[in-house]
């Protein structure tokens, strides 16, 4: 079981979604502090799934995704937003194929899964692709420095990184995954969306996230403590 969720020294978990807004910050946020830090070197990301659908008993929404894009993505601009430009036929109705396939990168090394992870939200987030369909999958690996599309293609055919997104799906219907993002930290310590407050007004997908306070230097303090 994938259930132990204080990683080594240089390791930050990071339970989410590849469609959750406030998850596409939150690993630019990552990446872009680790780089700003100089230590790419020290510390890695450990992806693991937290599936909206299946703990929502439901596909996530356009409506969802299309009231969250202005709002957040004024918080990281730089991370790449649009709204939805696809025909509508062509939105994703489950994550769980791209989800599997930054699980089966790990084979490749942590690296390849962080960077097929980061082309997959661009796909979706940036460029209105349905990362639900096998072909963008793997366009996306295609893209992404360091990662084999075949072992990716391999390994969806053969379902090698199910079982481990089964059991992070389990652990995220715990108490101890609170939301899309959560990360962990070597120190045991663990920050539901961190640096964000935020409410809405209204119902899920016709209202909108109402931010009250967001300090992006949370980030930097994260990626300090992982590497120590």
């Amino acid at each position: 079981m994938t259930d132990n969720l204080t990683p080594p020294p240089g390791t930050i978990i990071v339970f989410s979604d590849i469609w959750c807004s406030f998850a596409h910050v939150a690993v630019h946020r990552l990446h872009a502090a680790r780089s700003a830090l100089g230590l790419e070197n020290e510390v890695t990301l450990d992806h693991r799934a937290f599936p909206l659908e299946l703990l929502n008993r439901a596909p996530s929404p356009r409506s969802g995704t299309d009231s969250e894009v202005g709002r957040i993505a004024s918080l990281e601009p730089n991370a790449g937003w649009q709204l939805w430009q696809a025909p509508d036929w062509l939105y994703p109705s489950t994550t769980l194929p791209a989800l599997e396939a930054v699980q089966a990168a790990k084979e490749q090394g942590p690296r390849a899964s962080e960077q097929l992870d980061l082309a997959l939200r661009k796909a979706f987030w940036a460029e209105s692709r349905c990362i639900a369909n096998r072909t963008v999958i793997l366009e996306a690996a295609a893209s992404a420095d360091g990662v084999d599309p075949d072992h990716i293609a391999a390994a969806l055919d053969d379902g090698r990184a199910r079982r481990s997104l089964s059991e992070q799906a389990a652990v995220s219907a715990t108490d101890r995954v609170n939301c899309s993002p959560h990360l962990f930290l070597p120190d045991g310590s663990d920050h539901a969306n961190p640096g964000i407050d935020v409410a809405w007004s209204g119902d899920y997908g016709t209202g909108w996230p109402v931010i009250s306070s967001d300090d992006p230097k949370a980030y930097e303090d994260l990626v300090r403590r992982a590497a120590a």
